[in-house]
């Protein structure tokens, strides 16, 4: 289906990102999923590094990687901000902006940034992450504009509540159980259903579907 296309996709490792690699490469894509330590989006020389060593031209990005420090705005320090910025916003932007000249020459190119109903909404302690995801939100619509002529998709999936390791990491059982009722489908999503998105956004089978944020709360956002 994708013609032996080729992704690269950050924060792959775990959760929502090995979820979406496991569902890329089930269509025959060769996926190339950098450790933090071989691609670490905090530093634009390791950014730029990474760029630079690639021999393989990139058709597919996936922005996946990203970092939370809660804290209120009297507990955030500048530097915190500046962490989250630099890895959920910043490090895509550069990554993306280096990998993007490569698919204007060929003409093609998918780039899907996995955002977060905290883009939209918001709850006490999140004001880094609310931020740099809102701020994702922005940069895919304006990317899906200047890169529409080229024939390159840029869309954004905004996950609400996913069943993952990192969710019940931050969550009691009881908790989870709460978030559950508050969601009108009455469960989490799986990592499996967020891939799915993906891998259409992904596909060729997305001809028309550009600058779009699309969310998968199970209904959450409606209420």
């Amino acid at each position: 289906m994708n013609e032996a296309r080729t992704a690269l996709i950050t924060g792959a490792s775990r959760g929502i990102g090995a979820a979406i690699a496991a569902r890329l490469q089930s269509e025959g894509v060769r996926v190339l999923s950098p450790s933090s330590k071989v691609l670490d989006l905090a530093s634009t020389s390791s950014i730029d590094t990474y760029l630079a060593q690639l021999t393989d031209p990139i058709d597919i990005l996936v922005n996946n990687a990203g970092i939370n420090r809660l804290g209120s705005i009297d507990e955030i320090s500048g530097k915190d901000f500046e962490e989250v910025i630099q890895v959920n916003l910043l490090g895509h932007f550069r990554l993306t902006q280096g990998l993007a000249k490569g698919m204007k020459t060929r003409r093609y190119g998918r780039i899907v940034n996995i955002s977060s109903i905290w883009s939209f909404v918001t709850r006490e302690r999140r004001v880094t992450y609310s931020a740099a995801k809102a701020g994702l939100n922005g940069l895919t619509r304006a990317l899906a504009l200047e890169l529409a002529p080229y024939h390159i998709m840029v869309n954004a999936v905004a996950p609400g509540y996913i069943n993952t390791e990192l969710t019940k990491k931050n969550n009691m059982p009881e908790a989870l159980e709460r978030i559950a009722e508050e969601i009108p489908l009455g469960r989490l999503g799986e990592p499996s259903e967020v891939a799915e998105c993906v891998a259409f956004l992904c596909s060729p089978k997305n001809s028309y579907m550009t600058g779009q944020v699309i969310v998968l709360d199970g209904g959450y956002l409606c209420r």
